[in-house]
C-alpha cells in the first residue's frame, strides 16, 4: 500500500515556516510572522501541507467564520435562502503553495480539506467564501465550482450544500 506523500494537517510549532516561499510576498510574510498571532487570538485557524518525506510545508490555507451579504448572491440563489441581511459562512483567508509544489495538485488537496472541513463545521454555514488575490486565483476557484459575486468578480463562494452533494457523488 503506497503512503501519502503529502498530509494536511494543523499548523504547530515543529512546522518551519522560514523557507516558505509562494512567490507572494503578503502571503509569505503574513504565514511567516502574523498567522500564530491570529490562531493564538482566535481569529483564524491554518492548516498546512507537509511534504512527508522531506517534512516541508508544501502549502497552506486560513479559515475563520464569515458573513455574506445576501444582496452579494447572484438572485436565483438569493431568492430561496432567508431574508437575512446576512448568511452565515466560513472564510478561507490565506491559501497558498510554495513555488517548490506548484503545478503538483498541492492547491487542490488544499481546497478539498478546506471544502471538507467547512462542511463539518458544528456550526449554521451556507457556503464557503473566498477573496481570490487576482484573476488567475479566481480562474482556480470556478474551476472547482466557486460563484463569484454578484459585483465583485474576486469574491467567491461555493455553496456548502453543492459541495455536500458532489463529495457524495464521487
Amino acid at each position: 500500500m503506497c503512503q501519502p506523500q503529502f498530509l494536511v494537517v494543523a499548523l504547530d510549532n515543529s512546522h518551519n515556516r522560514s523557507e516558505f516561499n509562494s512567490g507572494s510576498t503578503p502571503l509569505d510574510t503574513c504565514f511567516a510572522t502574523q498567522v500564530t498571532q491570529d490562531i493564538r487570538r482566535n481569529v483564524a485557524k491554518c492548516f498546512v501541507a507537509i511534504d512527508i518525506s522531506r517534512q516541508r510545508v508544501a502549502g497552506y490555507y486560513t479559515m475563520s467564520a464569515a458573513e455574506i451579504p445576501l444582496n452579494m448572491l447572484p438572485g436565483n440563489i438569493s431568492k430561496k435562502l432567508p431574508r437575512y441581511p446576512t448568511i452565515p459562512a466560513v472564510r478561507i483567508g490565506r491559501f497558498a503553495v510554495d513555488k517548490a509544489y506548484q503545478g503538483k495538485g498541492i492547491g487542490g488537496a488544499l481546497l478539498a480539506d478546506a471544502i471538507i472541513k467547512a462542511c463539518n463545521v458544528p456550526i449554521g454555514a451556507y457556503a464557503l467564501l473566498v477573496d481570490a488575490k487576482d484573476d488567475k486565483a479566481a480562474g482556480f476557484y470556478r474551476h472547482y465550482g466557486f460563484i463569484q459575486y454578484v459585483d465583485s468578480p474576486n469574491t467567491l463562494f461555493l455553496a456548502l450544500e453543492t459541495a455536500k452533494r458532489i463529495s457524495s457523488e464521487s
